[in-house]
């Protein structure tokens, strides 16, 4: 796998490793995966507070596409960057076709774990790419996970992927995290995807000036880290947890957006 994809690893040990304390994620197919992986991260990839931060946010995504499926039985789920995550066994509603999309080689690691049905499939995909966007299967509306996978993309190629699903869909529904502009600039020196080789990632500051003359509005944003799932921690490490992702300093680094058309 080449730097990018490689990041795949500290989520899935981070969701292995709160799944094993049975809080905020029930994830046992990360827990599998990971050890049957070997992959080795370091210190600071395999820190507890990144591990509950990366369970969070996986948490939050899960519980959007449940309510978005509740809402939209019919609708496409896309899932763009999904690595090893096994999020289309979390979710608790059922859906009609689910898309499992990342680069050729994750693709061809996960189909060791994961077995394609009539509704589920997994398609090597590159989101940069429209011609691959509009070669999607058709579907009245589509329901957008991009979870970790805005900040590998720049703004020309995010406005590109979104002009070309908005033309292929009627209905979209967006789900997304973005490093600030600050965030992606202080990634370059405290973030974990830097021990796998990663040096690049790009920031968004201004959601509504990114979809400007698009039909894709901004709806709603999120807090990654709610208060819910924070206080499922014990005590002390809630306390720690607070100060380091949570708050004004939080939001500064890193956002949770909502889409819609």
């Amino acid at each position: 796998m080449n730097e990018v994809n490689k990041t795949l690893y500290i989520p899935l040990y981070g969701k292995a490793m709160v799944s094993k304390q049975n809080i905020i994620l029930k994830d046992k197919t990360a827990e599998i995966i990971w050890n049957s992986q070997k992959f080795v991260l370091s210190r600071k990839s395999k820190s507890k507070w990144l591990c509950y931060n990366m369970a969070m946010r996986a948490r939050m995504f899960d519980d959007w596409t449940d309510i978005m499926l509740k809402k939209h039985p019919e609708a496409t789920v896309l899932h763009v960057g999904c690595g090893l995550d096994s999020r289309v066994k979390r979710v608790k509603r059922p859906y009609k076709n689910w898309l499992d999309c990342d680069f050729s080689d994750v693709i061809e690691t996960r189909k060791k774990y994961y077995s394609e049905t009539d509704r589920y499939h997994m398609i090597p995909f590159n989101a940069a790419d429209p011609k691959q966007v509009q070669s999607l299967p058709g579907s009245e509306s589509v329901i957008v996970i991009l979870e970790g996978i805005s900040m590998y993309l720049t703004d020309s190629q995010l406005r590109t992927f979104f002009f070309t699903i908005q033309n292929k869909y009627e209905h979209v529904y967006i789900l997304m995290d973005v490093y600030t502009v600050f965030g992606a600039k202080a990634s370059k020196y405290k973030n974990p995807i830097n021990e796998v080789g990663v040096t690049k990632v790009y920031g968004i500051d201004d959601m509504n000036k990114l979809l400007k003359g698009l039909n894709i509005r901004l709806k709603k944003e999120y807090s990654m880290t709610p208060k819910r799932l924070v206080d499922e921690l014990g005590q002390k490490d809630r306390f720690i947890f607070r100060l380091l992702f949570t708050g004004k300093l939080y939001r500064k680094i890193y956002r949770l957006y909502e889409l819609e058309k």
